[in-house]
């Protein structure tokens, strides 16, 4: 088989692989496998020197494009935002005990959450989330309610 074919197969299924593994990171080693998978048309390089033309490539691209490619696919709305949008008002499941001043855990759409509440809460408690900061669910307990 070609090294073109090789490289551009990689690149493809870098590429899918970013469907699966969120962070933008893979793309950009698909860009560098496909740069290769295009110059080892017209070149006939090594196999070292491709791998340090994929390594380049993909390291500079993710260097140059990623902060810029990510601001522009996610400027819509802050993540924070996408969490209240999604998560405030639904309800939960008290992984841990959660207390004032003492953050546990809470289980939401099978995800595992930190979770913090002005409530004391015992594991196993329905609880609605009322807010976020990053990653940290604000959560009531359903009973105080």
């Amino acid at each position: 088989m070609n090294a073109a074919v090789i490289w551009f197969i990689v690149g493809l299924v870098l590429f899918l692989l970013e469907f699966a593994v969120p962070g933008l990171i893979l793309f950009f080693f698909a860009v560098g496998a496909w740069v290769v998978a295009f110059l080892t048309l017209f070149l006939n390089w090594s196999l070292d020197a491709q791998l340090f033309m994929f390594l380049g490539c993909s390291i500079l691209s993710v260097l140059l494009f990623r902060k810029w490619l990510k601001n522009l696919m996610y400027a819509r709305k802050q993540p924070s935002e996408v969490i209240e949008d999604e998560f405030v008002g639904k309800t939960a499941l008290a992984e841990t005990l959660i207390a004032p001043g003492k953050n546990g855990r809470v289980e939401f759409n099978g995800v595992s959450w930190d979770a913090s509440s002005t409530d004391t809460i015992d594991k196993g408690d329905q609880v609605v989330i009322t807010g976020n900061d990053s990653i940290l669910l604000f959560v009531k307990s359903i009973k105080s309610s």
